[in-house]
Parts: C-alpha cells; sequence; structure tokens
C-alpha cells in the first residue's frame, strides 16, 4: 500500500516500458480500437508484461483509453506500447480516418462509461 492508502505504483517507471520514447509512429486517438490479431495471440508468451496484458486485454476490442486505465500508466505510454504491437502485427488498430471529424458520441460514452468501471 502507498502512503495515501492505495494500491502501490506501478514497479517499472513508464519510460523504461517505452525504452524513454514519448511517441509512436502512430499518431493513436484515444478512442482508437485495439484487438490482438492471431499472430499476437500465438506470440504473446515472448512479450513484455505490459504487452502480454494488452494481448490479453485486447482479446475483445478495447479503447487505447480503456488499455491505459487498465494498465494503470499514462496515456502516452499506452500509445507507445500499442504502436510498437501494432508495428509487430500483435495487434491491430482501427481508428477514424480522417481524426479532423469529430468522434462518434455513442462510442465515447461507451469508453468513459469502461473507464467509470474500472
Amino acid at each position: 500500500m502507498s502512503e495515501m492508502g492505495g494500491p502501490p505504483g506501478p514497479v517499472v517507471r513508464p519510460y523504461a516500458m517505452t525504452g524513454g520514447r514519448t511517441r509512436s509512429r502512430y499518431e493513436l486517438a484515444i478512442e482508437a480500437l485495439v484487438i490482438t490479431t492471431q499472430y499476437g495471440e500465438e506470440r504473446a508468451i515472448g512479450l513484455s508484461l505490459e504487452q502480454q496484458s494488452i494481448a490479453a486485454m485486447c482479446r475483445q476490442v478495447r479503447s487505447v483509453a480503456e488499455i491505459a486505465a487498465g494498465l494503470r500508466v499514462p496515456l502516452g505510454v499506452a500509445r507507445v506500447l500499442v504502436g510498437d504491437m501494432a508495428d509487430e502485427g500483435f495487434v491491430r488498430v482501427h481508428q477514424q480516418p480522417d481524426r479532423d471529424e469529430a468522434p462518434d458520441l455513442a462510442l465515447l460514452e461507451r469508453v468513459l462509461s469502461g473507464l467509470r468501471k474500472l
């Protein structure tokens, strides 16, 4: 337990999870949807613990925001981890082609509802 009475923070610092990188090759929106590929399922055992967690979470479609909340890491860290996994073919990312468009309100409500449940 931490001094504040909550669960302890992550043992590994977020920048260590990403090798010090703060950006991914991808510009992932928080509402971008992620799902584990068959290749990702088959190779999950060889991934880092964080990536194994992402692969397990994304057996069902999850947003980048849900992944960050589930891992209890900053959004930027989740974006880098998911981007790396997408580069390797472990996950597939679906996002709106034109990021200038307003995101679907129903999707944002589902993301918010999911975050509240955590």
